[in-house]
């Protein structure tokens, strides 16, 4: 336990030698809560969350960087390197010359000297800042984007570097030519989507694989049943007297992953830290591996027959 009797969080390190808590708090969602900042303080004090996941896309590092600045004046941590800070880098900025001053922009709202994690949120960008118009999409320069992550490390704003939504394909690209490997790659996985392919390929190469939408993301745009309403979860959780979510979330650390869940509700927040001193049995496991496979998260926005992407096909490498 944490001081004041909350649960500690597992971390795990990555490959800069950072340790990063296996369990973070997202922060995307269209249903932010006007308290949001008053909602992450109480995680940290009162429940132990450590690992606070933003983006620039989201519109919540403002509150983010409250939080973590109420939490430090408060003594809910005893300083700012008590706690994890990822953002990322939107497609509008995901040009070499935009890098590091996209990242600049995110400490001033965050009001922070440093993140402990920054990822590119997709292998997509825009000719110019814009409202993401298909239109507008040009080819990603990979390299070009990664030697100003790079940058980013070298002069200690981003403590860790990593990527979100790259494909086993874009990894192994990615990877041949990085002189600062990615510490992360943060995919939609979960029980319904279990991205053996890719992990497969970021394990061997020392790469954490940090889950978004481990629940499946229902009632969003673009969000799955498959977890939240599975009937095999169902079965798993009432059997073990375990919430649906806890089983899920249960499975995912059982897989060596970290895993950023999003919920602003008090008790569910608290459920989802219940989840480290108890385990699946092989027969649990065995009924979780029937689930279906689908993505959810498809990312049809970024096709275009006038894009770089003109099918899912392409966007995912063939990994849907």
């Amino acid at each position: 336990m944490a001081g004041g009797g909350v649960m500690m969080i597992p971390c795990v390190t990555l490959n800069t030698g950072h340790a990063m808590p296996v369990l973070g708090l997202g922060t995307g969602s269209s249903r932010t809560p006007e308290d949001l900042a008053a909602t992450l303080l109480h995680a940290v004090r009162h429940l132990g969350y450590r690992h606070l996941d933003t983006a620039s896309l989201y519109g919540t590092e403002r509150a983010v960087g409250a939080a973590v600045a109420d939490a430090v004046r408060s003594g809910a941590v005893a300083s700012r390197a008590d706690l994890f800070v990822t953002s990322k880098l939107w497609i509008a900025d995901a040009r070499p010359d935009r890098v590091v001053p996209a990242l600049r922009e995110s400490l001033a709202r965050l009001g922070l000297d440093y993140l402990d994690l920054f990822l590119v949120h997709w292998p997509v960008a825009l000719a110019a800042a814009g409202d993401g118009s298909k239109d507008l999409q040009v080819e990603f320069d990979m390299e070009g984007v990664w030697r100003g992550m790079e940058e980013c490390h070298r002069l200690g704003l981003a403590r860790s570097v990593g990527v979100s939504n790259f494909s086993a394909a874009k990894m192994s690209r990615l990877l041949a030519f990085a002189v600062v490997p990615p510490a992360v790659n943060q995919v939609e996985m979960n029980v319904g989507w279990r991205q053996e392919k890719l992990r497969e390929v970021c394990a061997e190469n020392g790469v954490v694989v940090t889950a978004f939408s481990p629940l499946g993301a229902l009632g969003s745009d673009w969000g799955s049943n498959a977890v939240m309403e599975s009937g095999v979860l169902r079965d798993v959780a009432a059997r073990r007297g375990k919430t649906v979510a806890q089983v899920a979330l249960r499975w995912l650390h059982e897989q060596g992953v970290g895993f950023v869940a999003r919920s602003f509700n008090k008790e569910r927040l608290k459920q989802n830290m219940d989840i480290f001193d108890w385990e699946l049995t092989d027969d649990d496991k065995e009924m979780i591996m029937q689930i279906p496979q689908r993505r959810a998260c498809q990312g049809e926005f970024f096709v275009s027959p006038n894009g770089p992407y003109k099918s899912l096909e392409e966007l995912w490498d063939g990994e849907i």
